[in-house]
């Protein structure tokens, strides 16, 4: 029985209705969606080339001596210039250090290929049921998750450190948040030859443990007390994964809490996100929050919590925060805050679809056309599922 043959009920982000829809376009040929699905083809074609990806082939051994466990350098920051050994680590807000990508080093850029591979891959097996597709999707998955000699051990404790100063940090967790995305190939691959339901069960175990590690650990607590993007990201995480593994009401106990944690919080009564607008690169912050919080909405769906109508007694919602930011998406060299480095459309095209289901709007997908053609990028995949970033 090939598993894009049955209905695909507990997707996190991908949603079943478009991707049906989306293929008998295909079928039909139709103009509007050749483009994106060559592009699609072509990019699970690439994918198949991929060797094992797993954190046990960095060169560098974590601080506890496993290289099970995931290890990775805070993004923005750099060697002291003041010292002869490099340290500590000074910090360079927005100014990404390329050692973070360095994978012999450390498993932030494994990871991404990871995520990125497995989600086109399942995809591209749902639209073309190419069973090489689902083959290669599924090793990745064993590969990272399952396999006694290379899965990756259930938390982020070296996650985001800092030479000199910490050997991991909360702040490294938002490093996982495309996990959601493998969660989803897998969901698309149940029910094939290539990935059982022994394996699927073997996952959704890998995941508590992982959840039990957010809730727990002290690198757990740290990001749930984060007031910016990532509580956002925390909060989108643990609600992704308790509902992957059955953990219906703590899902929705963590989107109803986001009501007055996050969305009150972080958004004013006329649309700003001021937590955002602090950083260097508060236009990708400040999408990047957005996102998030159209995620939770997504997933109070499946318990029943609409996050889209909520609305302060002062204004703050999520569709006000929407309205303040789209002016920017289609214009952004009128964003008058700090931005260090260009703004990069990929982010904003998933926004807006992500906004134009949400809020059943076909402006927000207008929008997002627009955008397209001014940056000749029609081809783009945004429409099925998120980039990693």
């Amino acid at each position: 029985m090939k598993g894009n043959d049955q209905p695909h009920s507990q997707l996190l982000l991908m949603k079943d209705d478009v991707l049906r829809a989306v293929k008998e376009q295909l079928a039909a040929k139709e103009e509007i969606v050749l483009p994106a699905m060559l592009r699609l083809q072509g990019e699970a074609d690439k994918a198949l080339t991929l060797k094992p990806l797993s954190v046990v082939y960095k060169k560098n051994i974590p601080p506890s001596g496993d290289k099970h466990d995931y290890i990775s350098l805070g993004r923005y920051w750099w060697p002291n210039p003041a010292t002869p050994d490099g340290l500590p680590y000074i910090r360079r807000d927005g100014e990404v250090n390329p050692e973070t990508e360095q994978q012999e080093k450390y498993d932030r850029k494994t990871l991404g290929l990871m995520v990125q591979a497995v989600a086109t891959l399942a995809l591209a097996y749902f639209f073309f049921e190419r069973e090489a597709y689902a083959r290669k999707a599924s090793t990745l998955l064993r590969t990272w998750f399952l396999d006694p000699e290379t899965r990756m051990n259930p938390n982020l404790n070296y996650a985001q450190l800092i030479p000199g100063r910490v050997t991991g940090r909360g702040t490294g967790l938002i490093d996982t948040r495309g996990f959601v995305l493998a969660i989803d190939a897998a969901q698309l691959l149940l029910g094939t030859d290539e990935w059982s339901l022994a394996e699927h069960r073997a996952l959704q175990n890998w995941f508590k443990a992982y959840l039990d590690w957010l809730l727990n650990s002290k690198h757990g607590r740290d990001e749930a007390a984060a007031a910016n993007n990532h509580g956002t990201m925390y909060d989108f995480q643990v609600a992704a994964y308790a509902l992957f593994t059955g953990e219906t009401a703590l899902a929705r106990q963590t989107i109803v809490a986001s009501r007055e944690r996050r969305i009150a919080v972080q958004i004013e009564p006329d649309g700003r996100q001021p937590l955002e607008l602090v950083r260097t690169k508060a236009l990708d912050y400040s999408v990047m929050n957005l996102t998030g919080l159209l995620n939770l909405a997504q997933l109070g769906q499946a318990v029943g919590v609409n996050l889209c109508q909520y609305r302060t007694e002062d204004g703050r919602s999520i569709e006000v925060a929407l309205e303040w930011l789209v002016p920017y998406l289609l214009e952004p060299e009128k964003w008058p805050y700090q931005q260090i480095s260009p703004f990069e459309p990929k982010s904003a095209y998933y926004l807006l679809w992500m906004a134009a289901h949400a809020f059943h709007n076909q402006r927000y997908a207008r929008y997002n056309l627009e955008l397209a053609r001014k940056n000749n990028e029609e081809q783009l995949l945004s429409f099925l599922y998120p980039p990693v970033v």
